[in-house]
């Protein structure tokens, strides 16, 4: 039963992926990041008072529609990167090329992983309402970008060596449900 419900959603995605690419990645990516913020909410208030009932209470929706519109701006966004690294670095093997996987990964830790935090850090920042001077000091603190530097290159190889163009995004964004409850408990400091 499962099995088959899986079957019909990937060949529901790949529909719409081969027909409209840029609004799938929109909805994939806003989804797969209101789940993330979900859980990094009811973690953190469950883990704190210990209540599903205070969960409930607590629960800021706002937050989790700012998750939502991020990550809808985000999918195509790194679907174009990835798109760009596809064509700029091509894997000469099937299977992935060790040299070639590793410029693909270099390259998006270099290029893609600051830029995503700094838009991330200055897009929760605004719609959060943070002044100028608010948005400087959290670009002044550098520990996301040192914990993606350890996290992301494992993740990024599996994605760049295994993933098929259509599922690198949703790859991405899959596990990057942790790294978003990770993100948005230091967002919430």
């Amino acid at each position: 039963m499962s099995f088959l419900f899986v079957s019909r959603f990937a060949a529901f995605y790949n529909r719409n992926f081969e027909k409209r690419p840029v609004p799938t990645l929109i909805v994939t990516n806003g989804v797969l990041n209101s789940i993330a913020d979900a859980m990094a909410q009811s973690s953190t208030i469950l883990a704190s008072t210990g209540s599903v009932k205070e969960v409930v209470q607590q629960y800021d929706t706002k937050r989790t529609l700012r998750f939502c519109i991020f990550g809808m701006a985000m999918g195509p966004v790194i679907g174009g990167w990835m798109r760009l690294i596809e064509r700029g670095i091509p894997l000469r093997k099937v299977g992935g090329n060790g040299i070639q996987l590793a410029k693909r990964v270099l390259a998006d830790q270099a290029i893609m992983a600051p830029i995503g935090l700094v838009l991330f850090v200055g897009s929760m920042g605004i719609m959060e309402g943070k002044n100028t001077t608010q948005l400087q000091e959290k670009y002044q603190d550098v520990t996301a970008l040192l914990a993606n530097w350890k996290v992301w290159p494992l993740i990024q190889t599996i994605n760049f060596k295994l993933m098929p163009l259509a599922y690198r995004v949703p790859f991405q964004s899959t596990c990057g449900i942790a790294w978003t409850l990770y993100l948005s408990l230091l967002n919430a400091k």
